[in-house]
């Protein structure tokens, strides 16, 4: 049977043809009748019809979507987040603010002089910027649900609710809520415990994803402690370890009910609940490259450069998927949709940041990487809103003007933190007055914890000083974060309809020591019993235009007179103060020669030198000393090329090490920082390991004539958290107690007269202080217990002093009856470690810091670097603790921290002929923000003059 000619045909069109056109077929075929044939055909027939039919159904059954309509619904609601473009939130029209809390009292606070945070209406664009129209006023302020409701002259307390309560600032200065635009209060908790350290994710180099939020501790003491310094508002921006770190928050510091909320939380801290805005973090150059560069990784600012192309690339991709499916959803009906809305969680915020819905703020240090970053702007077509540390801006001013977006970012700064790595080596503090003069945004930040936010209005203050005009300085913590934060219209003035966040200063707050009488975020006061610091009235700082003429360099000269010295504050014999007559100063070979009336010779000298300066207010003082930091031995931190290095077995001598003429040392000699004393570190900064070298900042070489005041002036342990790598702390107080015991039972002395055996001897012998860095009040007490046993097998007493001493104010009455001084690192401790968490913050917080406890009980006290950078710092350090000691110090009492006392506790005098030529002339007291340092005697044949300042 032939198989083919069998099979039954599946159209018409494939049954053979007739033999004839019209001939029926003849005899019988093999296979199926015709009968039977048309049976299958039209069996067939219909199948076919069925199964089209079907097909028809299944076909008018997918026109509604396979998808989930709900979910389509809500990728369509997307859409229209993602084409929203945000906008500052109002304030003024608001009946209350958001974060408000029902029951909250109205507050009138009365006599107050009020900083508005803006110049008087009419005032042009180009006056304002020049200072005019800036002004206080005295006035009265009223606060109600969480908002700023009247400021003027005299309001009216009769038509006030009866529960309004009612402050009397009595006539002090009153300004908006210091805000801080770039902290890690709260993810970098303080004291730092490994169980809070949540500031980078380092899971990978582009994090964009990652959230500070989720990390944000309410429990943070630190939190407060930044408060008690009138910042009421921070951006908490995730680490720069990554090249794309993370989204920021904006929050209040104000937790819990104890600060008049509802609840302890991260969400209730949000500033702006709506969040009209969003924030991220970005940083560039050394961290990223220090953290994730290697093999396989980009190692060079070349391979950074593409790993922040690259990124962006994935979100400008997700962007076009996801703008491509809402515009096909517009135009056919979501419920066509065949897919749901392209959506990816790691690129989502980058996205947005690129959609225009996203502040971005980028950690940028150096012209390279400024440059790459706006070219980026320009690629992917995104602004940035403030360039973080920013530290070589200023030299990169057309570069700024040039980013995407036509708004040139702002640069968020430290005042004169720098030489910490090669990226802030580059550096000025009078960037802050050369941006301004650009046309740029200058904003002062904390980086907390690298700066105690606390104090980070100081950090305006020293911007005024080096130049920045006064009314730009105030707003660079209050009114320009406000509005680099897109909270222009709420925060940073005092105005109606501005979010009730106010604070009443005990002094001007740009002027040394200024600290907060009270703080009210959304109107309610946050000290139930501030402490007060008894301060002497004073008005509001006259700007001094003059602090704006700038002479970065010195002229050196053999001798110069000076006219109108109104104040000398020397040893305890040279002590004078104008009565109404000006005294006269002659240098005649960078020496001291004569304080008027003088001699007959030296009046005939004084009318030969060619230059005569007149001064205003004219000081006469004693240079500085820095001690306790890395100055001689160190150039930039982050290098280890620069550095003497660590010394964590062997002990040194730093005079070994002394390496002269840098930029720190040249920075000190300029800012009256005329004499140095430091040892070898342990391992880091803040460590202490060898004998310390007492020399001069400005000596170009260790072989020049008297550099090296005193070879050896102390012995230097460290017993802190920096010791602990190579030992217990019982194990390391008990090896110091051994070898002073053995020092003391040794007959004879070392073979090697520079051994540490040998200078242990000398220390027993009562010849050679023993310096202890330590900051543990415990640990202070256990090394004067080891002091007092080592004595009673000695029968003699030992010289010891401490470095640190963040908590030694609990033994205090111990470190008098001993007989030890301490030398503070810092004046106003920072509580990073846990040995420092016991540190007093100062009012209102606290009735006084270490240093007042220390000298009520009769403690010799000074001051030295906690980190070197401090060398421009160490005058308004001594000023702090002149201001808000109550009146426990005296101008020459005060600068005596950082000269004098420093001498006393560890030794290392200067002899007298060498002290005449260590001083300061300025006009105005050292110790204070517009002071104008005019000449530096360094201990040479020249004295530095800064002339046209």
């Amino acid at each position: 049977m032939d198989q083919k000619a069998g099979l039954p045909p599946y159209s018409v069109s494939d049954l053979p043809p007739p033999a004839s056109g019209a001939g029926r077929f003849r005899g019988r075929r093999a296979g199926l009748r015709p009968s039977r044939v048309s049976k299958v055909f039209a069996a067939a027939c219909l199948a076919l019809l069925v199964v089209g039919q079907w097909k028809q159904i299944w076909r008018e059954d997918t026109k509604g979507p396979l998808l989930s309509l709900a979910k389509l619904g809500d990728d369509l609601k997307t859409c229209q987040k993602l084409r929203h473009q945000p906008q500052d939130p109002i304030g003024l029209g608001r009946e209350k603010n958001a974060r408000w809390i029902q029951g909250g009292k109205p507050t009138l606070i009365k006599n107050a002089v009020i900083w508005v945070g803006e110049p008087v209406e009419g005032t042009s664009e180009a006056d304002a910027r020049a200072g005019k129209g800036w002004q206080w006023i005295h006035g009265d302020v009223l606060l109600e649900h969480g908002l700023i409701k009247r400021v003027g002259a005299d309001v009216s307390s009769q038509r006030l609710p009866e529960n309004t309560q009612i402050f009397d600032a009595a006539g002090r200065q009153l300004t908006a809520g210091i805000i801080d635009m770039h902290s890690h209060a709260g993810v970098d908790s303080l004291p730092f415990l490994r169980g809070y350290a949540d500031v980078n994710e380092v899971s990978g180099d582009i994090t964009p994803w990652a959230r500070s939020i989720d990390a944000i501790n309410p429990l943070d003491h630190q939190i407060e402690v930044i408060k008690s310094g009138g910042v009421t508002t921070s951006l908490i921006l995730p680490g720069s370890a990554n090249s794309m770190g993370g989204e920021a928050y904006t929050i209040k510091h104000a937790v819990g009910p104890k600060n008049g909320r509802e609840e302890i939380s991260a969400e209730d801290m949000l500033a702006d609940p709506d969040r009209n805005w969003r924030f991220m973090k970005m940083a560039c150059g050394e961290n990223p490259k220090r953290v994730y560069g290697g093999v396989g990784r980009p190692f060079s600012r070349m391979g950074e450069s593409f790993d922040f192309r690259h990124a962006f690339e994935q979100a400008r991709a997700l962007i076009q998927r996801q703008d491509d499916w809402c515009n096909k959803a517009d135009v056919i009906g979501v419920e066509n949709m065949d897919e749901y809305l392209p959506q990816e969680l790691q690129w989502e915020s980058l996205a947005a940041a690129l959609r225009g819905q996203v502040h971005i703020n980028t950690h940028c240090y150096t012209i390279t990487d400024l440059e790459a970053m706006v070219d980026h702007t320009h690629e992917f077509k995104f602004s940035i809103r403030a360039f973080h540390h920013a530290h070589q801006t200023y030299l990169a001013t057309e570069i700024l003007k040039r980013t995407y977006g036509g708004r040139p970012p702002a640069s968020a700064l430290f005042a004169d933190n720098m030489y910490y790595k090669t990226e802030s080596y580059v550096a000025s503090e009078y960037a802050g007055k050369y941006l301004y003069d650009a046309n740029l945004t200058t904003v002062y930040v904390s980086d907390n914890p690298v700066l105690n936010a606390q104090h980070v209005l100081f950090e305006a203050a020293k911007g005024y000083h080096y130049g920045l005009p006064y009314h730009a300085a105030l707003s660079a913590v209050t009114s320009a974060p406000a509005e680099l934060l897109g909270f222009g219209k709420r925060l940073g003035k005092v105005k109606p309809g501005f979010d009730a966040d106010i604070v009443v200063w005990d002094s001007d707050p740009l002027s040394v020591g200024a600290a907060p009488v009270q703080v009210w975020i959304d109107g309610t006061a946050q000290f139930e019993s501030p402490v007060e610091l008894s301060k002497p009235a004073a008005g509001p700082i006259v700007p001094n235009e003059a602090l704006g003429l700038i002479v970065e360099e010195p002229v050196e000269m053999e001798d110069v007179l000076f006219h109108g010295i109104t104040k000398v504050l020397l040893s305890d014999d040279q002590i004078f103060e104008s009565d109404g007559k000006p005294l006269d100063v002659f240098i005649s070979k960078g020496k001291i020669a004569c304080i008027g009336p003088c001699a007959s010779e030296h009046e005939a000298a004084a009318k030969a030198v060619k230059l005569r300066i007149a001064l205003d207010n004219g000081y006469l003082t004693n240079s500085f000393t820095g001690v306790a930091g890395t100055i001689g031995l160190n150039d930039i931190d982050g290098e280890d090329v620069t550095d003497n290095g660590p010394n964590p077995v062997a002990f040194t001598r730093a005079v070994d090490g002394l390496r002269l003429d840098s930029k720190k040392l040249n920075v000190a000699a300029r800012y009256g920082v005329t004499k140095g004393i430091s040892a070898p570190k342990l391992l880091g900064g803040k460590s202490h390991h060898g004998t310390s070298v007492g020399f001069l900042t400005a000596a170009k070489t260790i072989a020049e004539k008297g550099a090296i005041f005193d070879e050896d002036v102390a012995v230097h342990y460290t017993l802190d958290l920096t010791s602990r790598s190579i030992g217990s702390y019982s194990e390391l107080f008990g090896r110091l107690r051994s070898k002073l015991l053995a020092a003391a039972s040794r007959d004879e002395p070392p073979q090697d007269p520079f051994s540490e055996a040998a200078y242990l001897q000398r220390v027993i012998g009562g010849k050679t202080v023993l310096a202890l860095t330590i900051n543990n009040a415990d640990g202070i007490a256990a090394a004067l217990k080891i002091k007092s046993e080592v004595e009673e097998v000695t029968k003699s007493k030992i010289r010891v002093a401490i470095l640190g001493g963040s908590e030694s104010h609990l033994v205090a009455a111990e470190l008098a009856a001993a007989h030890v001084g301490v030398i503070l690192l810092p004046l106003q401790a920072h509580p990073n470690s846990w040995d420092q968490r016991r540190s007093l913050p100062g009012a209102p917080l606290s009735n006084g810091t270490t240093i007042d406890y220390l000298l009520d009980a009769g403690v010799t006290a000074a001051i030295g670097l906690p980190e070197d950078w401090y060398v421009r710092d160490l005058g308004f350090e001594a000023g702090t603790a002149y201001h808000n000691g109550n009146g426990r110090f005296s101008e020459k009492a005060a600068l005596d921290l950082v000269s004098v006392n420093v001498h006393k506790i560890l030794g290392g005098k200067l002899p007298e002929a060498q002290a005449k030529g260590h001083f300061i002339v300025s006009e105005g007291s050292p110790l204070d923000i517009g002071s104008r340092i005019k000449a530096v005697g360094a201990g040479r044949d020249r004295v530095a003059v800064f002339e046209g300042r």
